[in-house]
């Protein structure tokens, strides 16, 4: 049985309808959590999730708007006005080469990767601070270590980690938390909604794993338990960090062919 780390908390989690942001959404409820509000554009599938525990409280709403943030603002002061754990998991991604990427394309990743944790965190400050709370942004090992055919979503991506930098420096005199978890590749839904097919993804995994060390895409449970462990109030001093979590990309090695 789960702990009850978060227990009396309020979590807000952006993007919670689908992958990553949906477990971790799960993830905070399992461990206690009493409201876990998740925000997206669809209502289908926020209302699914909040379907799946009576913690989860779905909210329509655009992170890239500001009328988005302040819904998210609105909710949570309905609540009470109170908040303990913000996660900015809302986020798209788009592998294009520099020849075909065109303006629409870099400020559609910019404004959801980047303006997006800006907007929201402006209006949820208030709610955050009087809590001592902490923020977690979900970043990408691409933002510090970008390859061929991402250039706006990597730069986003590097965005994201100075802005967790800037912000654990800025908020820590309101005793305020900010860290980020970069991972590798993550089995979600992210890569069919970026227009791949089921076996484009497949073989995209395959060519990758022979670059990762310990020998396998990660999936969504090898990330989420990273996100809630930044936010536990026992990692108390831990701020301005950007965990990677990439089963070893990062070293430069490769398998070697072994099982694993």
């Amino acid at each position: 049985m789960p702990g009850r780390t978060f227990e009396g908390r309020t979590v807000v989690v952006t993007g919670g309808g689908t992958g990553l942001g949906r477990a971790t959404a799960l993830a905070f409820a399992a461990q206690g959590a009493t409201t876990v509000i998740v925000s997206g554009r669809r209502k289908e599938r926020l209302d699914q999730v909040a379907a799946e525990h009576p913690a989860v409280v779905p909210v329509v709403a655009d992170v890239t708007s500001e009328a988005g943030a302040q819904a998210l603002a609105d909710e949570v002061r309905g609540r009470g006005g109170v908040l303990d754990v913000l996660v900015h998991n809302a986020g798209v991604f788009r592998f294009t080469p520099l020849a075909g990427l065109g303006p629409d394309t870099v400020r559609e990743v910019l404004d959801t990767n980047l303006l997006g944790p800006l907007l929201v965190t402006g209006h949820l400050l208030p709610y955050l601070a009087p809590q001592r709370g902490s923020i977690v942004l979900v970043s990408s090992r691409a933002g510090h270590n970008p390859g061929p055919g991402s250039s706006a979503y990597a730069a986003s991506k590097a965005g994201v980690h100075s802005l967790t930098r800037s912000w654990a420096a800025e908020l820590a005199t309101h005793g305020i938390r900010v860290n980020a978890v970069a991972p590798g590749f993550v089995r979600t839904e992210a890569y069919e909604a970026n227009g791949m097919t089921p076996r484009q993804v497949a073989a995209l995994f395959d060519a990758v794993t022979a670059g990762i060390p310990l020998g396998r895409v990660a999936d969504v449970d090898d990330i989420t338990p990273w996100i809630t462990r930044l936010a536990d109030p026992a990692a108390s001093l831990v701020t301005g960090q950007v965990i990677t979590v990439d089963g070893g990309m990062d070293t430069g090695a490769e398998q070697t062919g072994q099982d694993r």
